[in-house]
């Protein structure tokens, strides 16, 4: 029998998870005062320097270290609140799914000694 080489793509499930995420993460951002907005689009979205982002504002880069600080503490306060009380169920144990995945680790564990 043929063995088929396992897929590095994300099952639709994953997909559609990564899709939320993603659409989450944009609503937050965007939620930003316009000043934490800008900085945690050119620094974390675009991934330009603080250099480069305090050259592109007019800013020190002391300032935009602040900014992306305070961006990142408000964006973490609206993500909890918009799914602190569902963060238990972001992540659910699996059953019988994690112990068939346990049980072919440990195979291939014990069949590579």
């Amino acid at each position: 029998p043929q063995e088929y080489a396992e897929s590095n793509a994300p099952s639709p499930e994953e997909e559609v998870s990564q899709m939320e995420t993603r659409a989450l993460i944009e609503q937050v951002i965007l939620s930003l005062p316009e000043a934490y907005r800008i900085v945690v689009t050119l620094r974390e979205v675009e991934q330009l320097s603080t250099a480069d982002t305090a050259a592109a504002l007019g800013l020190s880069e002391e300032n935009v270290k602040v900014r992306l600080h305070r961006a990142r503490n408000l964006m973490r306060e609206e993500l909890y609140a918009k799914l602190g009380a569902s963060a238990p169920q972001a992540f659910p144990f699996m059953g019988e799914r994690c112990d068939s995945m346990v049980s072919r680790v440990l195979a291939r564990i014990s069949g590579a000694r």
